[in-house]
């Protein structure tokens, strides 16, 4: 299983996603950290200073009036008590770590004159009758204040729960603010990785048409240069394969006049066997040259693409391979015409054909077509080739050990010439051996998007 994206632009997106979410949720645990200690420390010093007022009250009024008074002030979780004796501390637990900053808030209010800040049970006993809560393992915060005329005022609070601790109001923006970063960075990856997918495919179509129009040389200055040299780089090999192409055809031309002469002088032998042998020689050189050039230069990179009648240019294949007694027949039939060059076709055709009446004795034509792909199979009924073979058949001059006489083997360039022909296309030839015996040749031809020119075929 592939863990990390194949491309550029998805492995930079994993990693801004990756580090957005961390930081975020970082930053947003310190916000609900620091959140929750100010409420805390908010709270705290609101009701310490509740109970400073308080108590600043009940002393300023007389005895008989305190008790009325308490019972005003008391809130649901603030019960306020007068007693006469002090609550034993011994009876109280250590104040919890939340509530350490009531007690702070509470000296800070009252100075010396507070007297004990303890954690009692809810049930505890001697505490002043009351509503019971519902839980009797709560523990109330007991705070005990002496007042100047020796009487006790006591605090009985219970802490009320603070907000929520993941507020959705803040849950809601964190969330707002990540999915626009996401947004936005995801958006500046994809402009800054789109020149080099550009790139990327420019050098993948360079090698289908050379000719191709230069890129523009915009963006940042790194793909700038970058671009650059690219079209530097194609303006070379453009001049090159002009050079190359100069250069064949004065080969072929100067090749031609000695093949000439040799015809002339063979035909002034009276010896009628040496005549026939030579004659042989010569055709096969000249055969040889011919599809040297051939396959080196491309023939048909000039020759336009048009729609193709495909079953008729098969038909006619068939037709010509039959009239001189060889078994070839076609099944199938194409769904729309093709958009191609139909003599590159019609040559790669023939090729393929050719070697299956040359190998296997007859030739079963299949077409198969879809809105994808047109597909042609060439069956023969020979003994096919051992698999370490099937590629290797394509290359320059390549025969099996079984071919290797002239008139059996041929030049050993037909089954690459097909290849390329099939790559001028943009598709693809493969062979395969059949489970029930003999080779297939699968010539696979995809359809041009509407609207997209035909690739020039690959510079060699």
């Amino acid at each position: 299983m592939r863990l990390l994206p194949r491309s550029l632009f998805g492995r930079l997106t994993l990693i801004l996603v990756a580090g957005l979410v961390v930081a975020q949720l970082l930053s947003l645990g310190l916000t609900l950290r620091e959140r929750s200690r100010l409420l805390h420390r908010f709270d705290s010093q609101r009701w310490a200073q509740h109970m400073a007022d308080t108590v600043r009250l009940v002393e300023a009024l007389p005895p008989g009036e305190r008790g009325r008074v308490t019972r005003v002030v008391s809130r649901p979780h603030l019960r306020v008590v007068l007693r006469q004796q002090r609550y034993p501390r011994s009876r109280g637990q250590p104040l919890s770590r939340e509530m350490s900053g009531l007690s702070q808030a509470l000296h800070d209010a009252l100075g010396s004159r507070l007297a004990s800040v303890m954690r009692v049970p809810a049930d505890a006993p001697g505490l002043p009758p009351g509503r019971r809560h519902r839980d009797p393992d709560q523990r109330l915060f007991l705070t005990q204040v002496r007042l100047r005329d020796g009487q006790w005022l006591m605090f009985l609070f219970r802490p009320p729960p603070l907000l929520p601790g993941h507020p959705m109001r803040l849950l809601v923006s964190s969330g707002a603010l990540l999915i626009a970063l996401l947004v936005l960075g995801i958006v500046a990856v994809r402009w800054v990785t789109r020149p080099l997918r550009v790139l990327a495919d420019a050098a993948e179509a360079l090698g289908r048409d050379i000719d191709r129009a230069p890129l523009p040389e915009t963006g940042p200055a790194e793909m700038r240069h970058a671009v650059h040299a690219f079209n530097q780089m194609q303006q070379r090999l453009r001049e090159s394969l002009e050079l190359r192409n100069r250069f064949l055809a004065a080969v072929s031309h100067e090749l031609k006049t000695p093949l000439t002469r040799l015809r002339l002088r063979v035909e002034m032998l009276t010896d009628e066997a040496a005549r026939s042998r030579f004659g042989r020689d010569l055709d096969d050189m000249e055969s040889m040259i011919t599809a040297s050039l051939d396959f080196v230069r491309g023939a048909y990179s000039q020759e336009p693409a048009r729609p193709i009648d495909v079953l008729a240019l098969v038909e006619s294949v068939v037709e010509d391979e039959s009239s001189v007694g060889h078994r070839v027949d076609v099944s199938g039939t194409p769904a729309a015409r093709y958009s191609g060059r139909p003599q590159a076709l019609r040559r790669c055709l023939e090729n393929l054909v050719s070697n299956a009446i040359k190998y296997g004795g007859a030739a079963h034509i299949r077409i198969e077509d879809d809105p994808g792909a047109l597909v042609l199979r060439v069956r023969d009924e020979g003994p096919g080739m051992p698999p370490s073979e099937l590629d290797r058949v394509f290359e320059p001059f390549y025969r099996l050990e079984a071919s290797r006489s002239r008139d059996w083997g041929g030049t050993g360039l037909g089954l690459g010439i097909a290849r390329n022909i099939a790559e001028i296309h943009g598709g693809m030839l493969e062979l395969h051996n059949r489970p029930g015996g003999g080779l297939e040749a699968v010539l696979t031809l995809p359809r041009p998007v509407t609207g997209q020119p035909l690739p020039s075929p690959p510079a060699l």
